[in-house]
């Protein structure tokens, strides 16, 4: 039976780094580790529904992947292609809400229809909702807010005014930050929203990360003091 943990994180958002290694160390291709990725992705959702997660924010594909070689990119929207579209959805079946961050315009159109079509089908489910971040940058994410904030006739702006034009302006700002495989860096992601997110970076690579590190995770977040600037 799993213990009880007193403070459950609303937000929780995964750097999902190792996909490359966890291949190479397998003599793999690095697309084999993209795959088993997904289905790391699927465990956490679980997870985070066992454990009463509301929101999770996955990075799924940043501004500078695009720096990838042609082969591995197609590989990845090719899972997600095949992941959005699959009969024995996790989403539907578990009433997830999915959405996404980040500048589709970019993707192929069928891609994005598929995203779209997932949204519409999920967008009064409230059990979690899962956030994919496809074509993200923390600093892209700045700069579009700011100047949409212009755009609208802005001339001088507040910390909440930024909050509200960023694309995570529907939901609570992360307050667990993990990075997978043990690299301690937040690589451009969620920069304005994770001023005073826990990071936690365990060392197990991406594709292997189950349940049980999931919770090893959230025993971390217990210890976490979280003042805010003040003291407790």
């Amino acid at each position: 039976m799993t213990r009880k943990l007193n403070k459950i994180p609303t937000h929780i958002a995964i750097i999902m780094d190792g996909n490359g290694r966890w291949a190479t160390k397998r003599g793999l291709p690095r697309n084999f580790g993209h795959k088993e990725g997904v289905n790391a992705i699927e465990r956490t959702i679980l997870a985070c529904l066992k454990y009463g997660i509301k929101y999770c924010t996955f990075f799924a594909f940043s501004t500078e992947n695009w720096k990838r070689s042609k082969e591995e990119i197609d590989g990845i929207f090719n899972l997600l292609r095949d992941y959005l579209n699959k009969d024995d959805n996790i989403f539907i079946e578990n009433q997830v809400k999915i959405s996404s961050l980040g500048v589709l315009e970019p993707f192929p159109e069928d891609l994005k229809k598929s995203l779209y079509e997932m949204q519409e089908k999920t967008k009064s489910y409230n059990k979690l909702v899962v956030n994919f971040a496809l074509n993200y940058g923390g600093r892209d994410d700045i700069v579009r807010a700011v100047n949409s904030l212009i755009e609208k006739g802005y001339t001088k702006v507040t910390e909440q005014d930024i909050l509200t034009a960023l694309d995570t302006k529907d939901i609570p700002e992360p307050d667990f930050v993990i990075r997978t495989s043990g690299e301690q860096r937040i690589s451009n992601f969620l920069l304005y929203q994770m001023a005073y997110s826990e990071l936690y970076f365990p060392s197990v690579l991406w594709p292997d990360f189950n349940e049980r590190y999931f919770y090893k995770a959230l025993k971390e977040f217990q210890k976490r003091n979280r003042r805010f600037g003040g003291i407790k």
